[in-house]
């Protein structure tokens, strides 16, 4: 039986940075969330401290971000993933939330052994505020292409 990934490789990793992107500074997202680094969330708690940060900060961010997702993915799977699955269900969960995943059919199609109809959901997934974003379009495309390895 193949071992489930424990981390995310080194292209999911290029892939989430390539798409979210590095920001010292933090700002609001697409649907007005303030962020910072690539791609961090900043929680209440945070909002005073992370207004400027380092690209070593913002590396340190991106490496707790990801073992949370890491973690809320891999209790999801009831199939073992190849790495390439693995990372892009993480760069998935990464940008939507594993509640996301949780819910959505591509979860539902991989965890019943249905890889090419769980890479087809990918292309669903490509809205924010109900709009159709082109960056999202091309992150859901990247992260199927990788799926499909």
């Amino acid at each position: 039986m193949q071992k489930q990934p424990e981390r995310t490789g080194d292209k999911g990793i290029q892939l989430i940075c390539q798409f979210e992107g590095l920001k010292l500074e933090r700002y609001r997202d697409a649907v007005g969330l303030w962020t910072i680094g690539y791609g961090h969330l900043i929680l209440k708690e945070e909002m005073e401290k992370l207004t400027k940060i380092t690209t070593g900060e913002a590396k340190d961010l991106l490496r707790r971000d990801l073992k949370r997702t890491e973690d809320g993915v891999k209790k999801l799977l009831n199939q073992p993933a190849t790495q390439a699955q693995f990372d892009a269900l993480v760069s998935f969960a990464f940008n939507l939330g594993v509640g996301n995943l949780k819910k959505s059919t591509l979860l539902k199609k991989f965890n019943v052994g249905d890889v090419q109809a769980a890479a087809l959901q990918f292309k669903s997934w490509n809205k924010a505020g109900g709009k159709v974003l082109s960056g999202l379009t091309r992150r859901r495309e990247a992260e199927m292409k990788l799926f499909l390895g």
